[in-house]
Formats: structure tokens, C-alpha cells, sequence
């Protein structure tokens, strides 16, 4: 399929309830790691021009914004999301991908990252030159933690003192490599990342057990 992604404007404003409805719809679908954003923020990102918006023909296929913290120190490309009809044809790394360049344009000096339960986000970020890092090395921006109250694992958040979740945390910073395809082999990455959702897991589980 051919795919239009473009930075969104203001004529895609009247697309806001069915990206919020589609990011809501995967995170009851997924469980976890994925924030539910209402009508109304998706439309401030619109406005801004800090999203990025895909079509197939006219319909909407996917959406990504971007997020800046600390005075533009920091920014994360965030939200992304494919509709289920267009899924497994590469278009989240599109999407993912002008994002990223969209950001570097911006915000040339800021430090990129992003956390997610995903695997297939974890291998995007992996192919664009993003690293795993640990949550200290986040922004301490109180603004972008108030963001995580929209997904189901905040409260996990909350007990380890915003060290720990059941996202990874990833980062991109000037000195890394450069983008490269996803054609390339992540088979090594694929298990590290796997390895961080299980040892993710087993401390919910202790830690719910610790409240029985």
C-alpha cells in the first residue's frame, strides 16, 4: 500500500477524536505502556505542527506527536499509533522515522527518547540509533510523568519513585550512529529487549504480591 505522512496542520484538526479513539483502542488492546491522550491534546500537537499524520488514499492510517520537556532539552516522539487494517507493513517506522526527523529539525541540541512496553517500538527506536538507558537519565521534568497517569501502570511508577516501570526506557543523542533500515538483523536486540519486558513483569508480580 501507498502511504501519504506528512506533518499535520491545522485541516487535520477534525481527525483528533479518531486518533484519541485509536490510541485508546490500543491501549486496552496492548494492557499496558500506552497512555490514553484526549481530543483536545491530540489537537494542541496538531496545531503546534508537532505530530505527524498518514493517510491511505483519505483515510487515516497512523499518527505520532512530539513532546518537549526542560525548555526543549529534551524531546520524545510520542503516541505513535497505526490503524489495525494497515499494521505489518512498515508504516510505523515511516511514521516513526519523520517524526525523528521532524524532532532533529526543531530541536537540533535536544536529547531524544522515549519509554515503551512495545517490542516492535523497541526495535524502530533500536533501528533510528536509540540506546536503552535507565530512567535517571530521563528528564526529572514533573510535567512528563504527569503524562504517564493515563496508562494502566502508573501506579507501579509511583511505588518505585518514578525509577522503574514496565516501559524501557531509550535514547538517541547526537553522537550515536545514524538511522539505518529495520532490514537490518536485530536478533540480538530483539532478546535484550525481550529479557527487559520479562525481568518488567516479574517485578509487578513481586510487587503485587507484596501488597496481598
Amino acid at each position: 500500500m501507498n502511504f501519504a505522512i506528512t506533518v499535520a496542520a491545522d485541516i487535520h484538526l477534525k481527525y483528533a477524536k479518531a486518533i484519541s479513539e485509536l490510541i485508546k483502542k490500543a491501549s486496552d488492546q496492548r494492557g499496558t505502556g500506552i497512555a490514553n491522550r484526549t481530543p483536545e491534546y491530540i489537537r494542541e500537537k496538531i496545531h503546534s505542527g508537532n505530530a505527524i499524520i498518514a493517510f491511505h488514499n483519505e483515510e487515516l492510517a497512523g499518527f505520532c506527536y512530539i513532546e518537549t520537556w526542560d525548555h526543549h532539552r529534551y524531546v520524545a516522539n510520542s503516541g505513535l499509533i497505526v490503524s489495525d487494517k494497515f499494521r505489518n507493513q512498515g508504516l510505523a517506522f515511516k511514521i516513526k522515522q519523520t517524526a525523528f526527523e521532524l524532532s532533529r529539525q526543531k530541536y537540533p541540541e535536544a536529547r531524544l527518547f522515549g519509554i515503551t512496553t512495545s517490542l516492535p517500538v523497541m526495535k524502530i527506536n533500536s533501528a533510528l540509533g536509540y540506546k536503552p538507558v535507565t530512567f535517571s537519565e530521563l528528564t526529572d521534568d514533573s510535567t512528563f510523568w504527569e503524562g504517564c497517569r493515563g496508562c494502566k501502570n502508573h501506579d507501579i511508577l509511583m511505588r518505585n519513585d518514578h525509577k522503574m516501570c514496565l516501559c524501557t526506557a531509550m535514547m538517541f543523542e547526537q553522537n550515536n550512529r545514524q538511522p539505518k533500515s529495520t532490514n537490518g538483523k536485530l536478533k540480538r536486540w530483539e532478546k535484550f529487549a525481550r529479557f527487559l519486558q520479562k525481568r518488567a513483569i516479574r517485578r509487578k508480580k513481586y510487587n503485587l504480591g507484596k501488597n496481598d
